[in-house]
């Protein structure tokens, strides 16, 4: 092979890994409101598992299982999820390899083997909700599925409960109205002004637009929903 083409090829895996390294360490990191919380509350504990965090509050019956938006660090969700579990929902923030759910998409089976729950919801944000959803096609150990500005790419069968920013500039509702015809049994709620990011505390995501309301306000009217939809599944 001639010496020019040789070095053409180094030279280009180089580049590739050079790029594949910057795509994946360039993550949203969690901000302190989020970690701050990686003690628990005096009413739930956080627990390090093997694939991430359990969320063990006063509930005993349902557990949510969440995968994180990609390239978003899972202890970002926290704020949320703290909130759920001190409602009666446990849930587990799983940590997805490389910050992927793509990668981790039946990283909800393990949890569920070694767990002692009547009920288990799949949820996920954003790309997170697709492999959620997919497990939840896949799986006969889940119950419904909550998505966070997200859509499945299947058929679904089961309660999907689908929650969206009104000022959302990640999620693009042309495919989102596509995969509506995916879901026989949807349950949808649009948080005024809200937007994409606010699911999580880490910080602005390029390409979103600017919240109309608070953190706290999205987040609570989030779990407010959430909890509504569980309450019917499980009592069904």
């Amino acid at each position: 092979m001639n010496k020019k083409i040789k070095i053409l090829i180094i030279v280009i895996v180089a580049c590739v890994l050079a790029y594949g390294i910057f795509y994946f360490t360039d993550v949203h990191h969690a901000e302190k409101t989020a970690t701050d919380l990686l003690n628990g509350t005096d009413n739930v504990s956080v627990q390090k598992i093997s694939n991430g965090l359990w969320l063990d509050g006063p509930g005993n019956g349902t557990s949510l299982i969440f995968y994180p938006g990609a390239k978003n660090e899972y202890t970002a969700y926290l704020p949320l999820f703290v909130q759920l579990a001190e409602n009666g929902v446990d849930c587990y923030l799983v940590e997805m390899p490389l910050n992927f759910a793509f990668f981790g998409q039946d990283s909800a089976e393990p949890i569920i083997e070694a767990g002692n729950y009547s009920h288990y919801i799949m949820s996920g944000h954003s790309l997170g909700g697709v492999s959620a959803s997919s497990y939840a096609v896949h799986s006969n150990k889940t119950d419904a599925v909550v998505l966070l500005a997200a859509y499945p790419t299947e058929k679904i069968d089961k309660p999907v409960l689908s929650i969206y920013g009104s000022e959302d500039g990640i999620l693009n509702r042309e495919s989102y109205n596509k995969a509506l015809p995916l879901i026989s049994n949807l349950t949808e709620c649009v948080i005024q002004g809200g937007n994409h990011a606010q699911f999580a505390y880490y910080g602005h995501q390029e390409g979103d637009n600017p919240a109309k309301i608070s953190h706290d306000d999205q987040q609570n009217q989030t779990v407010e929903i959430i909890l509504e939809f569980i309450n019917n599944v499980t009592m069904s």
